[in-house]
């Protein structure tokens, strides 16, 4: 069992920027941070393979940016900037286990939440 932690969610105006953090109690090597709104689907936002295999969704490219601490790679981090206010959310760190024959599977384990919220 894993267990994720997320910290970093606020509030801040339009076109500034948060950092959400998020630890894990073992090493997972995918990562990825989803987010959901009210009344919307949960999404995936971006993710990460080991160190740098990172993905988006084309409305974060650009903008958001998913890494590891160098010290310690238990944390990973988003970086949100040039923030909007669609981007308010529900922020959510998951991990997946990874094997050799199928990479990344599903995401079985769930932080409980930062909530970011963007005001314009």
């Amino acid at each position: 069992q894993v267990r994720l932690v997320e910290s970093g969610g606020g509030s801040v105006q339009a076109g500034g920027s948060l950092r959400l953090s998020c630890t894990a109690s073992a090493y997972k090597i995918c990562m990825g941070w989803f987010r959901q709104a009210p009344g919307k689907e949960r999404e995936r936002v971006a993710s990460m393979v080991r160190n740098t295999n990172t993905e988006y969704v084309d409305s974060v490219k650009g903008r958001f940016t998913v890494s590891r601490d160098n010290d310690n790679r238990n944390i990973v981090y988003l970086q949100m900037n040039s923030l909007k206010p669609e981007d308010s959310a529900m922020y959510y760190c998951a991990a997946a286990t990874w094997n050799f024959d199928n990479g990344c599977g599903p995401y079985n384990y769930w932080g409980q939440g930062a909530q970011v919220t963007v005001s314009s």
